[in-house]
């Protein structure tokens, strides 16, 4: 072959590997920077990770903490719940004075025959003391709201009461004022904490139909609310017919007699305790 195709052959040759190595060395170059921008988005994500991570570490940190604290509170709740069940149930739980708990409420049942006469919403001596004792213990404990709620049987009322009540409803609220304004203007606690509520014979705790479950169902209840329905509206029910909010600190003084309760141009009816089958029985 002749020397100058030799030569030209050589400088082809020459030309192509130098093309080869170039591209070799571009595709190289190409290469190490999308190595390098994957690190270096490999680093940002793994700096926002460690944010991220940091963030939701002080999160959980917090989160435990109020567990902690929530953890120390229902303890505490828990605690003095217990306390003044205690105390409630030593000074004063008898054959007429039940004390229950059910879901954080404490509820002290006293028998209308501790409290009032026969048809009657004065509150006798020995009711004076016991709702005294009662304050006692609740002023141990004055985040708590209070309901005072009349209850009767279902026997109904045929004569005026000398008080002036014409059925067991009004009765029963009557008689949950009375302990409420005896509750604020003797024993001193605090109005706001108190409601009167009357249910007249429409939620009974015993048969009807028996003189003793009768007498179980003529009955005060105070019910003490756990400190978080504090401020709240305590005082309403879902039952219409069955329940009579009194506000304590609007409600009037007095509970009236039955002359202010007379109907005008009508003779008034002879007042009278109430009726019952059973003999000296409460409503």
């Amino acid at each position: 072959m002749p020397k100058p195709i030799l030569i030209a052959a050589a400088v082809i040759s020459g030309v192509l590997l130098l093309a080869l190595a170039g591209l070799q060395i571009h595709q190289s170059s190409q290469a190490r920077e999308q190595a390098e921008a994957a690190l270096r988005q490999a680093i940002a994500d793994a700096e926002a990770f460690r944010a991220t991570n940091s963030t939701l570490a002080g999160q959980l940190a917090t989160l435990q903490e109020q567990s902690t604290q929530l953890e120390a509170k229902l303890t505490e709740a828990t605690q003095a719940r217990d306390g003044m069940l205690q105390k409630m149930r030593s000074e004063l739980e008898s054959k007429d004075i039940t004390i229950t708990e059910l879901q954080g409420k404490l509820t002290v049942n006293i028998l209308d025959r501790v409290l009032f006469d026969s048809g009657q919403a004065t509150l006798k001596s020995e009711g004076q003391a016991v709702l005294q004792k009662v304050a006692q213990v609740l002023s141990q404990y004055p985040k708590r709201a209070i309901q005072v709620v009349g209850h009767t049987d279902n026997v109904p009322i045929r004569v005026r009461t000398v008080e002036g009540f014409t059925d067991n409803w009004s009765l029963s609220a009557g008689r949950a004022l009375a302990a409420v304004r005896f509750l604020i203007d003797q024993a001193k606690v605090d109005p706001r904490r108190l409601s009167a509520v009357g249910c007249g014979e429409f939620k009974p705790v015993a048969d009807n139909s028996t003189v003793e479950g009768r007498s179980r169902n003529r009955r005060i209840a105070v019910v003490v609310l756990p400190e978080e329905w504090t401020g709240n509206d305590t005082t309403g029910t879902s039952n219409s017919r069955g329940t009579n909010s009194l506000p304590a600190k609007a409600a009037p003084a007095s509970v009236p007699t039955g002359p202010a309760n007379a109907v005008p141009g009508k003779t008034s009816e002879p007042a009278s305790p109430v009726r019952s089958p059973d003999a000296g029985a409460v409503p």
